[in-house]
């Protein structure tokens, strides 16, 4: 496992050069990020547990919200340690083990953006049809979206992986990022791209412009919805909720959208980097507060489970 075979050379493991551009603060990155993936894990198991544990909890909503803290747990646990590792010493991985990393990271990158348009699909229901909600967001129809969405993710970068298998890599193995990503790994490749790379721009336009199409048309109605209401704390509240999910959902598909459709607009590598640290760390940290832990049945659902009081039936 982890050999690719070329005519003359042997490639057996990659070397990630994570940020070598600056190597006097590898330290403090290391800090850094370190207590940003502890956070990462920690707010996101917190509010499986405060969901799971709080029986007021158990709407379609909130088993959306799960499901994307449990793909933002795996996903950031898939790149953010071995770009800890490479803070400290020299970060190798396997030519196989880096396909696999590219694909679940992938994967799970691809299933969020599905998710996330299922979860403005929901608000959009809950906001503008309240009385056909319950109808429309039945228990069934949950389960079937969001088995959608985690095998289709699965399938998209499957086949993109699949493309990636068959290119030969014959060296150099240095690949210049913190995590393999697609682009850094065609710079490698000595035989022809062509075909992964037209495949994976067609995949990428599709499942990142449609979901957030989709994304920002659920909210538009919402404002519009939002706007009849005559209440004005209501609307502002409304409104403070809508834009604070947009802001962190257009930083996720915008900075995916850059990486993977014009990835020549990136003309520096190290930039292309700190890119990838707006969807690989940021939005996985910010999700957790905006999502719930802003939410008042959250905070309530939390201050029951920390001071032990009994769940409600």
């Amino acid at each position: 496992m982890g050999i690719v075979s070329t005519g003359n050379q042997t490639v057996t493991e990659f070397v990630l050069l994570g940020f070598h551009e600056v190597p006097g603060l590898h330290l403090l990155l290391f800090s850094v990020f370190t207590i940003l993936y502890a956070s990462i894990i920690t707010g996101n198991m917190l509010i499986a547990v405060v969901v799971v544990s709080s029986q007021r909890l158990h709407t379609p909503m909130y088993f959306f919200l799960v499901n994307l803290s449990f793909i933002e747990i795996v996903y950031t646990s898939t790149v953010v340690p071995k770009m800890l590792e490479g803070f400290l010493q020299e970060a190798t991985i396997s030519v196989a083990g880096c396909l696999l990393q590219f694909f679940v990271f992938g994967s799970l990158a691809t299933d969020e953006c599905f998710l996330l348009a299922v979860m403005a699909y929901d608000r959009y229901l809950a906001i503008c049809h309240p009385l056909r909600y319950p109808h429309l967001m039945g228990p069934q129809w949950c389960l079937g979206l969001v088995l959608t969405v985690w095998l289709s993710g699965f399938m998209v970068d499957g086949l993109v992986v699949a493309l990636m298998a068959q290119l030969r890599f014959c060296g150099p193995n240095l690949v210049d990022h913190f995590y393999c990503d697609f682009s850094p790994l065609m710079v490698l490749a000595c035989s022809d791209t062509q075909v992964a790379q037209v495949t994976t721009f067609v995949l990428s336009v599709v499942f990142l412009t449609v979901p957030f199409g989709l994304v920002l048309i659920s909210y538009a109605q919402i404002v519009v919805t939002v706007l009849r209401v005559p209440s004005g704390t209501r609307r502002t509240k409304a409104f403070s909720t809508c834009s604070s999910h947009l802001a962190v959902v257009s930083t996720f598909y915008g900075t995916l959208m850059v990486l993977y459709i014009v990835p020549s607009a990136v003309h520096s590598q190290l930039l292309s980097k700190v890119i990838a640290l707006l969807y690989t760390v940021v939005t996985p940290i910010f999700n957790p507060v905006i999502y719930t832990l802003r939410n008042q049945e959250v905070q309530q659902a939390l201050r029951r489970l920390l001071y032990c009081k009994p769940t409600e039936m």
